[in-house]
């Protein structure tokens, strides 16, 4: 293959690369970071799937709420029988049995009897300690679902903020590695105009073209990496096209940490574990209700026929009143019980894990954001130094009192603290975002509670 099919073949690939392998169906979207999260918050993939299973558990109040009210039926049976007994109660129910029913032979062999019944039923519980405990416990299940759903939306909000300074970080990158690639293109011809003018080396030439390769590829990575961190955040907020940032708009105050230990004990997932405590002392109580009676009342109301469905040669009606008590269910209910406070147990120990394991992070990524704030005014202060450097050894080079490796030597060492200055404010930003997560403040902190 010629060289001139190679460098077609590979603008080609760094084209698709870049763009996406179909660039009609791939416009790009400029967006703030707020319009970033409230859009997220709204069609990421996780925080609606989560909001589904949220409106399930809701349900699951109707469900236990459903056992404390009237159940009522309807049925319609069909019966053919020559049984005596059976026969003598389906004439009794239809109402025509005669003198003559009571005839030995009669009674003995009655024949042939069709019944078809109509059946109106309900039943209504009076006491049923359970079916109260269970329909607290499915609120209190719920309760617990709501925290977790906003805990996740903190979750969803803190991995787009970092996705988008991933691509916010790699935006700045891609213009360091522009302008390294511009100052090495410079250097190129200087050292070319030296040679020509007989006043450098040609080995100056190559170690100059050698270092404008190198800055090329740094630049086509930085490329790629922009573009994967643009299609990341648009995967987060739901859609399928690469997000572009609108700049560099992550302002976060820093509050003392008072502010954040506060608000931390209040963090979403440590009010669900709380509940999930009291709904497992709920459960203990629910366990023991099974010693108590279950008492209810019910009636029925039926027709009966002889030859129709439907029909009502027939009717009858009955009220009752029932109590039901198990007095022994093979120790089941002391099992139930059992289990029931050791799972008490356990949430309590989760509840106050999770209280201490928030406490220790909240204390840790405060003083992360104390590191990442230093390091970066010194990545700053050291890009300052490097720009000075760089400044004094060109005019140097260009005056033939410095060789072109002192002027490589400095050109990269500047491109590096231009990359360690973006990397370290990106950290900063990350640990305060980090530290308004760990604290349950995030959305309150970006605006959009």
């Amino acid at each position: 293959m010629s060289t001139q099919r190679k460098s077609l073949l590979y603008i080609v690939v760094l084209g698709m690369l870049v763009l996406g392998p179909f660039p009609g169906h791939c416009q790009e979207e400029t967006i703030s970071l707020k319009e970033a999260l409230q859009i997220a918050l709204k069609e990421n993939h996780e925080v609606r799937a989560f909001k589904n299973a949220l409106s399930a558990q809701k349900e699951g109040i109707g469900v236990a709420r459903s056992f404390l009210l009237p159940k009522i039926a309807f049925e319609e049976r069909a019966a053919r029988t020559n049984n005596p007994p059976s026969a003598f109660m389906m004439k009794l129910n239809q109402q025509r049995f005669t003198s003559d029913d009571f005839a030995l032979g009669n009674l003995n062999k009655p024949g042939t009897t069709d019944d078809f019944q109509t059946l109106f039923s309900f039943e209504q519980p009076v006491f049923a300690a359970r079916s109260f405990l269970n329909l607290n416990t499915a609120k209190l299940e719920y309760s617990s679902k709501s925290e977790d759903f906003l805990r996740k939306k903190e979750e969803v909000c803190f991995y787009v903020a970092r996705a988008y300074l991933r691509a916010h970080s790699a935006k700045e990158y891609l213009k360091v590695t522009e302008k390294g690639l511009e100052d090495a293109r410079e250097h190129l011809r200087i050292a070319e105009v030296r040679h020509k003018n007989g006043l450098g080396l040609y080995s100056d030439r190559l170690r100059a073209k050698t270092a404008m390769v190198e800055a090329e590829q740094k630049n086509v990575s930085a490329r790629k990496d922009f573009s994967v961190a643009k299609r990341w955040l648009g995967v987060l907020m739901g859609k399928p096209i690469p997000i572009d940032v609108a700049g560099n708009d992550v302002s976060l105050a820093v509050m003392k940490i008072d502010y954040y230990l506060d608000a931390s004990d209040k963090r979403k997932d440590v009010s669900a574990m709380r509940i999930r405590h009291e709904t497992a002392q709920s459960n203990v109580k629910a366990a023991e209700s099974r010693y108590l009676p279950y008492i209810g009342v019910g009636g029925s109301y039926q027709l009966n026929d002889h030859s129709r469905l439907f029909g009502s040669e027939g009717d009858s009606w009955q009220l009752m009143a029932f109590m039901r008590w198990e007095l022994f269910d093979g120790m089941n209910r002391e099992s139930e019980r059992e289990k029931a406070r050791f799972n008490m147990a356990e949430a309590k120990e989760q509840f106050m894990r999770l209280k201490e394991l928030v406490a220790f992070k909240v204390h840790e990524a405060y003083l992360v954001v104390e590191e990442a704030k230093k390091n970066a005014e010194l990545a700053l202060a050291a890009l300052q130094s490097a720009e000075e450097g760089r400044r004094l050894v060109r005019s140097r080079y260009e005056n033939s009192l410095s060789p072109i490796v002192d002027l490589l030597d400095v050109q990269l060492n500047l491109n590096r603290a231009r990359a360690d200055a973006v990397a370290r404010e990106n950290d900063y930003k990350l640990a305060i975002i980090n530290l308004s997560y760990e604290s349950g403040t995030i959305m309150k902190d970006m605006g959009i509670e």
